[in-house]
């Protein structure tokens, strides 16, 4: 008897396989960059510590095995990682898994509320622009998706903190918490909500003019398509044609968008969580570079390679639902 795996199932296999190598080869390249940098774990340790002999510095390398060849230290680093062996971060004093989990939940609520509100109010608003074209309306949903685009995370951010912080007090300034209120149940949910305000704006922002122009320039393109003119000329309304025909097959290019902004996002997180003092894999990222910190530095860059990779799955599977000309094999 043949047994048949669903074509979900069988895909999600195949990708598996796919992505190991892939990741292999990002842990290996980056592993060889950080060694080509100037510096290492010891050289800021010692740093820290205002400065010691050589003899306490060999014996610190020969400690951490920064002694040996780096194709060792690379072969030692993949054999642990193959066990899921992040190693231990020197910074920290603790498991590079703990300092990761420790940050985790920041980081994925951050990008997941910026990407959700950047992608649902950017085919909303590209939406209605491409439904009055060339419009007042037009224009300026169309100048503001500009103004977003052009304009840098770090000054958004600074700006934002400068008005509802610093001039109106509304929003504090950083952190996920307030941590002297012990603050508990849905106070602790709406303290971390009103401290993440400001974050989520300063990322979603910019990412919600890419979804907006992209939007707008797709509907005017579908709207224009023989079957959508032969449903107009066969009485269908303006609302069903729009949610039925048009924007189905809009949403096609923008969703492929979504899937690959996805790591550009891990990357704009790095500043937006570093101005705003937030406690998740962007600022960790960061601090892991200035202390030499390559256990935590490394485990992040895996970390976040898996995102990656599960975020893209998930995109190829919406594009199917949405595109029934596209099958999972």
């Amino acid at each position: 008897m043949t047994l048949h795996m669903p074509p979900v199932l069988t895909y999600a296999l195949r990708r598996l396989v796919q992505a190991v190598p892939v990741v292999i080869l990002i842990m290996i390249g980056t592993f060889l960059l950080l060694k080509l940098a100037p510096g290492d774990t010891v050289d800021a340790l010692v740093g820290d510590m205002g400065g010691a002999d050589a003899a306490f510095i060999e014996r610190l390398r020969i400690e951490y095995g920064l002694d040996q060849p780096v194709w060792v230290q690379l072969w030692r680093y993949m054999v642990k990682l193959a066990s899921f062996d992040f190693g231990w971060s020197f910074v920290y004093e603790q498991p590079v898994s703990t300092v990761l989990m420790e940050r985790l939940g920041t980081t994925l609520m951050l990008m997941a509320t910026s990407l959700s509100i950047a992608f649902v109010a950017g085919i909303g608003l590209g939406a209605i622009a491409a439904r009055r074209a060339y419009s007042t309306t037009d224009n300026l949903i169309s100048v503001l998706g500009l103004v977003f685009y052009a304009t840098p995370s770090f000054f958004l951010s600074l700006m934002l903190m400068l008005l509802f912080s610093v001039k109106l007090g509304w929003l504090p300034v950083g952190g996920i918490t307030t941590i002297a209120a012990f603050y508990s149940g849905w106070d602790h949910v709406w303290d971390v909500v009103r401290h993440l305000i400001m974050p989520t704006a300063a990322l979603s922002l910019i990412y919600l003019a890419f979804y907006l122009r992209l939007m707008r320039a797709s509907v005017m393109e579908v709207a224009d398509l023989d079957y959508v003119r032969t449903a107009r000329a066969k009485g269908a309304k303006e609302t069903r044609l729009m949610v039925h025909h048009i924007m189905r097959n809009a949403l096609l290019p923008v969703v492929t968008l979504l899937g690959l902004q996805f790591s550009t996002v891990l990357g704009g997180s790095i500043v937006v969580e570093t101005i705003f003092t937030l406690p998740g894999l962007g600022q960790l990222a960061y601090q892991s570079v200035v202390q030499r910190d390559m256990n935590t530095l490394m485990g992040i860059i895996f970390l976040c390679s898996i995102i990656v990779i599960v975020v893209n799955f998930l995109t190829d599977l919406l594009y199917a639902r949405l595109d029934s000309r596209i099958e999972l094999a």
